[in-house]
């Protein structure tokens, strides 16, 4: 329908634009008279009226034209003035339909207008109801502010109350004394943690009532009896608990007790609670550990300079190649034996190597290290760092004055035996106290290690590099029997590797790895100096011999050194028996290489035509093999000192008699 209108006022604009003659020849009457008079109705078009603008008649037309419907009418030629009636008749049509729809639905128009006549009726009611709960609202509103003024006064109160009641109940609970702080002092053993807490708290009561009684407060006088009661109650215990100590943590694990002096300082130390009632815990910690460290700092300065008079001066340098029973101290009975005692060992002329000195000056110190570690737990209740801390407040200055002793003692020590011993004497130390749940001298045992491992393996490098440069020359006359430079190799290796048996090292093991290679150099070296080949190997069987024979009795048979100088034995042992053989039994241990060659090629035929041959060399060693045999043993016997060693290569140069027959 819009269309259609649109279409109709098209049409009129056109019919305008197309002029009045042509009205004129249609209309006829029209033309003159009366009827120019009136003014023509076309809608919003009035081209009578004073007010018509032709420009902005010209703005309608052109935007009438842009319409869809109007382009495609001009397209099509249709006539406008026909199709605008055709349109005027439709909308007339259009016009009656809807006049007649809206009879149809006058019921239903009148049905809606009285429900919204009712709906306006409801509405007033609701409006009436809603201004009485505006009127209610406005007086609760004005209650709520009263309310709200009463809750700020009464806030107010409680807070002023609350500070009261908040500065009167510290005042309350800084003077009453608790049931559970009494029950703890008189009753409780001063090892249970309660037992501190209590003594913290009536610690703080007091500090609270002598405040309180600078202030002036009355009531401090009620509680301040109770409180001093309580406090020498407390002391007391503390006194006869540090008694009891005093004769079981103070005695060490071992024979030896303190000196005399030192429980004199002890006494003075428990004196301090005795004259002073109102220490504080932290006073009496300071002065414990004042105290105690100066105890073991003396005490351990004058044993270790008892300790270093009983020790021997290694006059002669064989000492410290050889383990001998020196070993006995990693023993599991000489490791935790009781502590030397230095004025008998002094009176008794007795003297000890270092790392015995060393296992009872350490024995001592793990033994009171221990049980000061365990005593400050248990006294002062502590644990973790904070013991840890405790501990070397007390003993730090000890253990650092151990520690510069034992480097100033190692930088002048050439006994790598001595330092081995030591080093694992700190081990199984190190394990004890583990088992004995004391970690306080975990440090102390790296850093004795750290200054026992480089010395040890510096002095190991030293014996290498002295082996390697060794001129054979110059060592003066030389005789096949076995060399005291593989002797003290032998003796000295074998110490070292029994040791490390115990407790595996594989840097130990690969510098004695290379002290083997050089002394095998060496005896190359040394046996190259003899003129003949049957002296070389009688030095070389002797030596391989009695380096073998000294690491079998303390290392392993499946050791790396008892393989090594095995299998050099047995090598120079076949030599040497070729050689013996050779002037006496030439031809005949040739031929049989021959055979034993011809046989191996499958060439066996070719021995017969070596009947001659044979039959010659057995007629040869049967009539000469028994003298040839004695005295190749007498030579055996004389170039030999080891007697099984000789009879094992008699028994290997024994010839079977089935060769003696013709």
């Amino acid at each position: 329908m819009a269309a259609a209108a649109t279409m109709a006022a098209a049409a009129r604009e056109l019919v305008l634009r197309a002029g009045t003659s042509d009205v004129e020849e249609e209309e006829g009457p029209l033309a003159g008279g009366a009827g120019l008079q009136e003014s023509l109705q076309l809608g919003e078009l009035d081209i009578t009226s004073d007010e018509f603008i032709l420009d902005e008649v010209d703005v309608h037309i052109q935007a009438n034209l842009e319409d869809e419907l109007v382009k495609e009418a001009l397209k099509t030629g249709v006539d406008l003035r026909h199709y605008s009636k055709q349109v005027e008749l439709e909308l007339q049509q259009i016009e009656q339909k809807s006049i007649r729809d809206y009879i149809q639905e006058s019921e239903n128009i009148a049905s809606l207008h009285n429900q919204i006549t009712a709906c306006d009726a409801v509405l007033e009611r609701m409006e009436q109801m809603l201004g009485a709960f505006q009127s209610d609202l406005s007086s609760i509103s004005s209650e709520i502010r009263t309310l709200q003024e009463q809750s700020g006064a009464m806030n107010i109160r409680l807070r002023n109350r609350q500070a009261v009641r908040g500065k009167l109940g510290e005042l309350v609970d800084g003077l009453v004394v608790p049931s559970a702080l009494v029950t703890a002092i008189l009753e409780a053993p001063v090892t249970e943690p309660r037992f501190l807490e209590q003594l913290q708290e009536l610690d703080a009561k007091a500090a609270a009532v002598r405040e309180q009684e600078a202030r002036g407060t009355a009531a401090c006088a009620d509680v301040r009896g109770v409180l001093d009661r309580l406090r020498v109650k407390a002391v007391m215990k503390i006194r006869e608990f540090i008694l009891q100590k005093i004769y079981s943590f103070r005695k060490p694990m071992t024979n030896y007790q303190i000196p005399q002096t030192a429980l004199l300082k002890y006494r003075f130390f428990y004196q301090f609670l005795l004259g002073n009632e109102r220490a504080t815990a932290k006073e009496i910690r300071d002065e414990y550990v004042e105290t105690l460290s100066k105890i073991y700092l003396s005490y351990y300065r004058s044993y270790l300079g008892r300790l270093m008079k009983v020790q021997p001066s290694l006059r002669s340098r064989n000492t410290i190649f050889t383990l001998g029973t020196r070993g006995s101290v990693i023993s599991p009975t000489e490791l935790e034996a009781p502590i030397l005692v230095p004025h008998t060992a002094q009176r008794g002329e007795q003297r000890y190597p270092f790392e015995a000195l060393f296992r009872s000056q350490h024995y001592a110190l793990l033994d009171n290290s221990c049980r000061e570690y365990l005593f400050i737990c248990e006294f002062f209740v502590v644990s973790g760092p904070a013991a840890h801390d405790l501990f070397h407040a007390v003993m730090g200055r000890t253990l650092s004055m151990t520690l510069k002793h034992l480097e100033s003692y190692l930088a002048d020590c050439y006994d790598a035996i001595a330092v081995f011993l030591c080093i694992h004497i700190v081990l199984r130390f190190r394990n004890i106290a583990a088992k004995r749940d004391v970690p306080a001298l975990d440090r102390y045992w790296e850093q004795v290690l750290a200054l026992l491992w480089p010395r040890f393996e510096l002095i190991l490098e030293m014996n290498v590099q002295s082996v390697r440069s060794t001129d054979p020359q110059r060592l003066g006359g030389l005789d096949t029997r076995p060399h005291y430079i593989t002797r003290r190799y032998a003796e000295f290796s074998s110490a070292l590797v029994s040791i490390n048996q115990t407790i595996p090292n594989e840097r130990t093991m690969q510098l004695l790895g290379q002290l083997q290679v050089e002394v095998e150099n060496f005896v190359l070296r040394v046996a190259a100096e003899f003129s003949s080949r049957k002296e070389q190997l009688v030095f070389l069987i002797n030596n391989y011999d009695m380096m073998l024979g000294v690491l079998m009795e303390r290392a392993a048979d499946d050791s790396k050194e008892v393989e090594s100088f095995q299998q050099l034995l047995n090598a120079r042992t076949q030599e040497f028996i070729e050689e013996l053989l050779s002037p006496p039994f030439g031809g005949l241990v040739a031929f049989v290489k021959e055979a034993e060659a011809l046989i191996e090629r499958g060439q066996a035929e070719r021995l017969r035509g070596e009947e001659a041959r044979v039959t010659q060399l057995i007629r040869g060693f049967g009539s000469s093999w028994k003298s040839s045999v004695e005295s190749l043993s007498q030579d055996v016997m004389r170039s030999f000192t080891n007697f099984r060693n000789g009879t094992s290569i008699i028994q290997l140069l024994a010839v079977p008699k089935v060769l003696d027959e013709p």
